[in-house]
Formats: C-alpha cells, structure tokens, sequence
C-alpha cells in the first residue's frame, strides 16, 4: 500500500490546521458581534473585511515579489540556504570557464580575502575541491590565486544586478518574439470584439423562435474543457495546412468565443430596448443599431472583453507550442521556454525575462482597471 510523502501529509495538516482556526476565529467574531452596538458591529465586519482583502492580496502578490527580487540576484544567493529577500551581493564582471570548459563573460561575486592579518577584496571565479577557491584580485592585469575557501568572507551591501535585464533579453529574440506576440494579440483582440458583439446583440436585442434554445447550447460549450476538443482541432488545422502559422491562432478568434458572446450579452441586456425601437422607426438597420446606437455606450464593457482576449492571446502557451514549429514564430510565452532550455541554470536571466513578459500585463491592467471593473460590474444587471 502506498503511502502519501510526509511533505504532502505536511501540508494537509496546515491546510486543516488554518481552516479549523479560520472556523474558530469566524464563531467567536459572530459571537462578539452579536453582543456589540450596531455602529461597532459595523465597524468590525469592515475592519475584518480589509484583514482577509490584505491577507489574499499578500498571498497573491508574493509570488511576483520574489519574482521581481530574484530577477536582480545573483545565482549563489539564489540557491542560499537561508531566505533573502534583498540582492545583497556585488558583483564584478570577469572571465570564468563553466562546466563545459568555455570561456565566457560573467558577474562573479566580490568577497573579502583573510591573509593573516591583511584583508583584500577579490573576485570570486570559482569554488574547488578540497576546501580550495580560485579568484582575482581587483583591478587590471591581476593574478589567479587559489586560496583556502575559510579564508573567505562574503561582502554584504544592497546592489542589486540591474544587469541580468540587458543579458536575459539579448540570450533570445526577444524583439522578433514581442512583434510576434503582438500582432498575434492585436488580431485576437479585434476579432473576438467584432465576432462576439454581433451575436450578441442577436441573443439580447433580437426576438425570434429559438433564441433561448441556442443560447442554451452556446452556453453548453462552455462547459467543453480545452482538451477535449485539442486533438480534434489540430487535426482539421492540420488538413487545412495550417500548422506552423499564426492562423490556428487568430482565425479561431474571428468565430465568436462562448464566454464572451455571453459577457457582452448579459450587458447589452441592461440597455433600454426603447433605444433600439426609436432607431428602427427612423429606418436604421440592425447592424447600424449596433454600430451607432448600442456600441458606443457599451464602450465599459467591449473595452473588458477586448482587454481579456489581448491578455488570454498573450499569455498563451499551449496553443503557440502546438502549432508553432519554427523559432522565428515563437512568440514570448513559447520562446521563455526555449530560453529555460538554453539558459535552465541561471535563473536570475529567466526571472528577469519572465518580468519584462509578465509587467505589460500589470501596466495595461494598472491603466484599465476602472473601465474594467465598470464592465464586469455591470454585466448581469438586468435593467
């Protein structure tokens, strides 16, 4: 009989452990409210509110964090044994050999050498066998010395290596991988605005036999995982000769996505529908209904759908890595997994990518989160 590992039981434990002092915490909050005023009992359920608000805001926000930090470390300090949160260690650029025996350029850390009762600071090359360390004294022209690696203390001071940005985007195309993925993201975008606002408006503005049965049914496909319906895809791509272009990426988006067909539908909902009856009567079209009447003030919520398909087109991976066999289409997400391949043990070089993949993200959420928010907060209010 097989058993769980015990870090896995671990943290089963800590699961239930946290979930039983929530639990607690909950009764003997509900208890106390029920004996306080109603201005206190307020002020503690907001008070509470804001504790649990910053306590998943530090679970979430963490991860980026330690992203960010390791992304302007060095790699001895990355694989420390102790946790450190600030890159406390300088660097000096020099020539070392790695393990393959290739000379190459790199930052190596700064330490300060013990000789009796003389202390000179040098860079650190390499460690040996036998408690030995090859380094350089500072400065042009010095010697190689091979020294006792106890004689050896290690130099603390903040310095970050702002560097390992400039070295991770010049080891990959990053600007060749960037102009794929925005060209890819840019006609994703506009296609899933277009095919998933006619619809609808069809669902929501439109009256005819069957509107509701086959909204039913686009819902239903929600339900479809992705990998059920992968292999059959790729197959017709493939029929289609397809494979190894951006089309099985961008056509897909000009077919109306379920989720967001039902998105800009429950908004369109919420509009008066004496809007459009005052526009049919002056003789305008259904399309020009939507296109002059009811598009422009859904600008909150096809603003949402537009940001959700650029982020969805931009962050995927799995479609990119299917379909893309050539490098010179990679996009960014496909293309950080050829640099792990080719860089796999300098993971300040891969954090630093992943950073600059990851903050064009953050940035456009940063500037649009107010028409964001607007668009989700009023989808599904029925007017």
């Amino acid at each position: 009989m097989a058993f769980a590992p015990l870090h896995t039981l671990l943290t089963w434990l800590a699961a239930a452990v946290v979930l039983l002092c929530g639990w607690v915490v909950c009764g003997f909050a509900r208890w106390t409210a029920g004996r306080l005023p109603v201005r206190w009992r307020r002020l503690l359920v907001g008070a509470a509110g804001y504790v649990v608000l910053v306590l998943f805001a530090v679970v979430f926000v963490t991860p980026f964090l330690w992203m960010l930090v390791t992304s302007v470390k060095v790699d001895t300090q990355i694989f420390s044994n102790h946790v450190q949160w600030l890159p406390t260690v300088p660097t000096v650029r020099e020539t070392v050999v790695d393990s393959n025996g290739i000379r190459k350029t790199s930052y190596v850390p700064v330490v300060v050498l013990h000789i009796g009762i003389q202390t000179r600071r040098v860079a650190l090359l390499a460690d040996l066998e036998h408690g030995q360390s090859r380094v350089r004294e500072l400065g042009a022209n010095a010697q190689i010395e091979v020294v006792p690696t106890a004689n050896i203390t290690p130099v603390r001071r903040v310095e970050p290596q702002w560097h390992n940005y400039p070295d991770a985007l010049r080891s990959f195309p990053f600007w060749l991988y960037t102009a794929n993925t925005l060209l890819i993201c840019v006609l994703t975008m506009a296609g899933t605005v277009i095919s998933a606002a006619l619809p609808a408006y069809g669902f929501a503005r439109v009256r005819w036999r069957g509107r509701d049965t086959l909204f039913f049914i686009l819902l239903a496909t929600i339900m479809l995982p992705p990998q059920v319906t992968m292999l059959p895809v790729f197959l017709i791509f493939r029929r289609l000769h397809w494979t190894g272009t951006f089309l099985p990426l961008i056509v897909p988006a000009f077919f109306g996505p379920a989720f967001y067909i039902f998105l800009l539908r429950q908004f369109f909902r919420t509009l008066p529908q004496e809007l459009s009856d005052a526009a049919r009567i002056d003789g305008c079209s259904e399309v020009g209904i939507l296109a002059r009447v009811i598009a422009p003030i859904s600008k909150p919520a096809l603003a949402t759908v537009a940001l959700l398909a650029f982020t969805s087109a931009w962050m995927d991976f799995s479609g990119p890595l299917i379909y893309l066999h050539d490098e010179r289409t990679y996009t960014l997400a496909v293309g950080l997994l050829a640099f792990l391949g080719r860089h796999g043990g300098e993971w300040a070089l891969l954090m630093a990518a992943s950073t600059v993949i990851t903050l064009p993200m953050l940035v456009i959420f940063f500037f649009a989160q107010k028409t964001y928010i607007q668009g989700i907060a009023l989808t599904g209010m029925k007017g």
